[in-house]
């Protein structure tokens, strides 16, 4: 996530490494004392769930035939704290209007600067926090607070593995096998009566081609 903001916002300020830095350092005091070039700042503040509904997730057919299942993954808000450090206020104002400029023109990070493998790709919003204003976020980090906004990266979380899936039933057979009444007597002569009884229906589920279940029920059709 990291490296594919920076790399879109070198290539975007543009920002080479020869001219300047991207941090992703707490922007405290201690911390701005020992910069020495310009340097565009995003502190990560905030990771929550987004209200967004989870994405991805369903079943699929492995080549051993085999049914899996993948839940879909939750949506995650990675919230930053965007500034640009410079010489003069002037150059931090221009270099932070160059940042916003390359953030806002495009809706997510362009697939060319992400090396690492994502669930989805990274949206990208501009957008008050109000629960998180700048000014306070700068005096819970120990900074003077300056020219700022925030920006939220919206991505899926890690894809969550595949997991097999009891095997559903395929076929169900049935078939009526004759068998001898139960009120079969004599016959009036005394002899035994040849008269039987209505069949009996057996049926069978199967799964697979193998019979997982057999009732055999007495009657008719």
């Amino acid at each position: 996530m990291n490296d594919g903001l920076e790399n879109m916002l070198r290539a975007t300020v543009p920002l080479p490494p020869d001219l300047g830095d991207v941090s992703f350092e707490r922007p405290s005091g201690t911390w701005s004392a020992q910069i020495s070039r310009v340097t565009v700042n995003l502190f990560l503040y905030g990771v929550g769930r987004s209200p967004l509904p989870p994405s991805g997730g369903g079943s699929r057919l492995t080549d051993a035939g085999r049914l899996e299942r993948q839940d879909p993954s939750p949506i995650l808000e990675l919230r930053y704290l965007v500034s640009a450090w410079a010489a003069t206020v002037r150059d931090e104002h221009r270099l932070l209007s160059d940042a916003l400029n390359g953030l806002v023109t495009h809706q997510a990070i362009p697939a060319e600067h992400v090396r690492a493998a994502l669930s989805s790709d990274v949206r990208l919003v501009l957008a008050r926090d109000e629960s998180n204003r700048p000014r306070d976020l700068w005096a819970s980090i120990g900074g003077t607070h300056k020219a700022s906004f925030t920006l939220f990266a919206i991505v899926a979380a890690d894809a969550a593995p595949w997991k097999e899936t009891a095997t559903g039933v395929e076929q169900i057979e049935s078939r009526t096998i004759a068998r001898p009444s139960a009120h079969a007597g004599t016959s009036p002569a005394g002899g035994p009566a040849t008269e039987t009884g209505a069949g009996a229906r057996t049926r069978r589920s199967r799964a697979q081609g193998t019979v997982v279940s057999e009732v055999a029920r007495e009657g008719g059709l």
